[in-house]
């Protein structure tokens, strides 16, 4: 996936003067040298919300990944002992 050059805090600020100042889309989207498309999609994804919240939805999304591969490794870890057991019978 290609990152991206904006980062969150960015993106939010960016959002931000957009609805604050009062200024078009257009305008926006030339200044900052992006796509109508990608500020909508910025807009979905971040609309709403400041630096603090987009900081801790970082921290979220760190700590779900984390807690899906300790689920992995623990369903794997399950299913060798299944076969090992299986396999004495």
């Amino acid at each position: 996936m290609k990152t991206s050059r904006f980062s969150e805090e960015q993106i939010t600020s960016i959002l931000q003067q957009a609805e604050r100042d009062g200024i078009t889309v257009e305008e926006v989207c030339r200044k900052h040298g992006i796509h109508k498309q990608t500020y909508y999609g910025w807009k979905k994804k971040f609309g709403g919300m400041e630096g603090s919240d987009v900081a801790r939805l970082r921290a979220l999304e760190t700590e779900n990944n984390r807690l899906k591969r300790a689920l992995a490794d623990a369903m794997l870890d399950n299913q060798i002992l299944k076969e090992l057991n299986a396999k004495k019978w």
